[in-house]
C-alpha cells in the first residue's frame, strides 16, 4: 500500500497557524512523524492561502525536505503552485492533482508530460461527479489514456475514483469499490488511490465505517491512500488487509507490524 500521508494541509488550523508563523518545527516534526509512521509520499497543502499559496507551498516543500527523504505529494489544482513546488522539490514528486475537467486538465498536462512524475488522476470532469462504475471507468479511461499518450507511465498514475458520502446514497460505497476492482482489472500496472474520509460524512462512529471501508477497498484492488499514518488503527488494518488479500509476501509486513507491537 502506497501511503500519502495528508496532515501537512492548510485547512487543518494548527497546520495554518504553523504556515502563517513560518514555524518550521511544527511543520517538520509532523513530516517526520509520518514517514516515521510509514508514508510514502507527505502531502502538503496551502490551498486556504489562495493570494500566497505559491510561496507557502514552496516554503512547505523546502521544510519538509530538510528533515526527511520522503517525497512530497504536491496538493494543488494551480498549476502555477505545482511548478513552484516542483522546481524546489528534490527528488520525484506526486502531483495531486489531475482530472478530466477541462482547464484544469490543459494547464496541468504540460507539466507531467514526458516526466517520471507520480499523479493523482481524479474521475472527476465538467458533468460532476461520476456516481456509477460506468461513469468512473469512461472518465479514467480518457485520462489515463490522454495520460498514456504525453508520455506518462503508467505505473505513475493513480486513480482516484472519488469517494462520496454513504449517507446521500447508501450505494455509493459499492460503486467505488467496484470501480476501484474495475480499474485494476482494465489497466494492468495502474495504481488506484482515494482519500475514503468522505463515506462516513454525516454519520457517527465514523472512524469505524473509515477502517471498515478501507478493509474492503483493498480487498477489490485498492493499493494508495490519503490518510493519516499516525492513525494506528486505520495502519494495522491496511497491514491486515493487505496479508488476507495476498499482497504481503510471507506475511512479512504483518509479522513486522506485530513484532512492532503496532497492530490493533
Amino acid at each position: 500500500m502506497i501511503i500519502i500521508g495528508e496532515l501537512i494541509n492548510s485547512s487543518r488550523k494548527a497546520i495554518k497557524a504553523a504556515i502563517e508563523s513560518k514555524d518550521a518545527k511544527a511543520i517538520q516534526d509532523v513530516a517526520v512523524a509520518e514517514t516515521e509512521a510509514g508514508a510514502n509520499y507527505i502531502d502538503v497543502n496551502a490551498g486556504t492561502f489562495v493570494d500566497k499559496e505559491i510561496d507557502y507551498l514552496k516554503w512547505l516543500v523546502e521544510k519538509v525536505q530538510e528533515v526527511t527523504d520522503t517525497p512530497c505529494a504536491i496538493d494543488s489544482p494551480d498549476p502555477k503552485a505545482i511548478q513552484a513546488a516542483l522546481e524546489v522539490h528534490k527528488g520525484t514528486a506526486m502531483i495531486n492533482s489531475i482530472s478530466l475537467e477541462k482547464e484544469r486538465y490543459e494547464n496541468l498536462l504540460p507539466i507531467v508530460r514526458n516526466t517520471d512524475l507520480k499523479i493523482i488522476a481524479l474521475c472527476m470532469s465538467d458533468d460532476g461527479m461520476p456516481e456509477s462504475v460506468d461513469d468512473r471507468l469512461k472518465i479514467a479511461d480518457k485520462l489515463i489514456n490522454g495520460l498514456v499518450q504525453n508520455n506518462v507511465k503508467i505505473e505513475n498514475i493513480f486513480v482516484d475514483p472519488l469517494v462520496q458520502p454513504m449517507s446521500v446514497n447508501n450505494h455509493f460505497g459499492v460503486e467505488f469499490i467496484n470501480s476501484v476492482e474495475q480499474i485494476m482489472a482494465r489497466f494492468p500496472g495502474i495504481h488506484t488511490a482515494c482519500g475514503l474520509s468522505n463515506i462516513s460524512y454525516g454519520l457517527p462512529a465514523r472512524k469505524f465505517l473509515n477502517q471498515t471501508f478501507m478493509v474492503m477497498a483493498i480487498a477489490k484492488g485498492l493499493d494508495g491512500a490519503i490518510v493519516n499514518p499516525l492513525d494506528t488503527e486505520m495502519m494495522s488494518r491496511i497491514v491486515a488487509a493487505e496479508a488476507l488479500a495476498g499482497r504481503d509476501n510471507f506475511c512479512m509486513n504483518y509479522l513486522k507490524a506485530f513484532r512492532a507491537g503496532t497492530l490493533g
